[in-house]
């Protein structure tokens, strides 16, 4: 029977055996003992949440982090997860949100004592123990309870029989610069645990490290380490040093839909930020804005035809991108131009041209993008 799926516009190719690599160095760096929680939130990045968590699974991960409530009960009934797995959601839940939790197993971010005593009505009604991760705010600002006020919401915690913690976490507002502001928030962080687990009597769960303090600072792994962009094939600040080797899981490719000839002085796109110099080729090629193709690299990027590397001409639009070709080429319709990925221009090199970093990059990869995996 003829296969009479439309043929994609844009694709991103996302080359499972590159995850599969990247985790594989982070654990020779790491070791073997420590727990490695892979951090799948914003669609993995923009990879594909469930064929990313299915690959790290298969690969020994069990413990993975989304960003709320509902992309942890997307990924625990996706289907992916075939084995045991805790899912830390990151995000404060709202009261009403917190059944959820406790109905799909989800671990919950505790950071308040108004939410720790619904939680605790609420797991008494259920008639089960709610599992919460408790966040400490040593100098990030955005989520947790200073190191004071965090000790004696754990003091709660352990008084309440209804509540069962899980771990202890904090995340560095600078992780990719070992010293200085990071070293005080790790200080922070350990006096912390350190304080608590004196008090207890029990050991729990210590994590801090995302990818920058898991390529720079050892002493900050603790039991667990938290890679995000590393596993995705990027450094987290693309200046720092790298310890360990990784490669970009995304290839974001468009093909071209169309091909004319200019003559000197005609104008491309909107606004007419392009002028022909001498008569060229342009190519159309059929991703935009829309697509994930920043509008601001209008003029400033380059991607890859035929091992060529082309110039983008005029302003991004929301579904195409126009290419100078030159004067001569080889390209026809329906050939594929690299936006980015491994065999094109990083990431890394498209947030350097608009001022942004490759995580925004990559989770800006729309839904009318087809996902690839190979």
């Amino acid at each position: 029977m003829t296969d009479l799926t439309p043929l994609p516009m844009a694709e991103a190719r996302i080359k499972l055996s590159h995850l599969e690599e990247n985790i594989r160095h982070i654990r020779q760096w790491t070791g073997k003992k420590l727990r490695i929680m892979g951090i799948v939130k914003a669609n993995a990045y923009g990879h594909g949440v469930h064929r990313v968590a299915e690959t790290l699974e298969s690969v020994g991960i069990s413990d993975f982090g989304v960003a709320n409530i509902q992309e942890a009960v997307a990924l625990r009934t996706g289907g992916a997860l075939k084995k045991p797995a805790a899912i830390l959601a990151f995000s404060s839940p709202l009261e009403p949100q917190i059944d959820g939790y406790l109905q799909h197993d989800i671990e919950m971010t505790v950071c308040s004592f108004d939410i720790l005593r619904a939680a605790g009505e609420k797991a008494a009604a259920y008639g089960k123990k709610l599992a919460v991760q408790v966040k400490v705010d040593t100098g990030m600002g955005r989520l947790g309870l200073q190191p004071a006020e965090t000790m004696e919401l754990l003091r709660n915690i352990n008084r309440s029989p209804d509540i069962e913690l899980k771990g202890i976490y904090t995340h560095f507002a600078e992780g990719s610069k070992p010293g200085g502001y990071t070293g005080r928030q790790l200080e922070e962080f350990r006096n912390l645990v350190t304080q608590y687990e004196s008090e207890s009597g029990t050991t729990i769960c210590k994590h801090a490290a995302s990818s920058g303090a898991i390529l720079c600072r050892k002493d900050a792994w603790f039991d667990m380490v938290r890679p995000g962009i590393l596993l995705y094939g990027y450094l987290p600040d693309p200046c720092m040093p790298a310890p360990i080797a990784v490669t970009p899981v995304m290839q974001m490719e468009a093909r071209v839909i169309f091909i004319k000839t200019v003559a000197p002085g005609t104008s491309v796109s909107y606004n007419r930020t392009w002028r022909a110099a001498e008569s060229r080729s342009i190519a159309t090629v059929a991703a935009g804005y829309a697509d994930g193709y920043p509008r601001a690299l209008s003029n400033k990027g380059r991607v890859v035809i035929n091992g060529k590397s082309c110039p983008q001409v005029g302003t991004v639009t929301m579904d195409q991108i126009m290419i100078d070709l030159g004067k001569e080429h080889d390209v026809k319709t329906g050939d594929k131009a690299i936006l980015f990925g491994w065999e094109g221009p990083t990431a890394d090199d498209i947030a350097g041209s608009i001022g942004s970093i490759s995580y925004e990059v990559l989770c800006s990869v729309s839904n009318r993008v087809v996902r690839i995996f190979i």
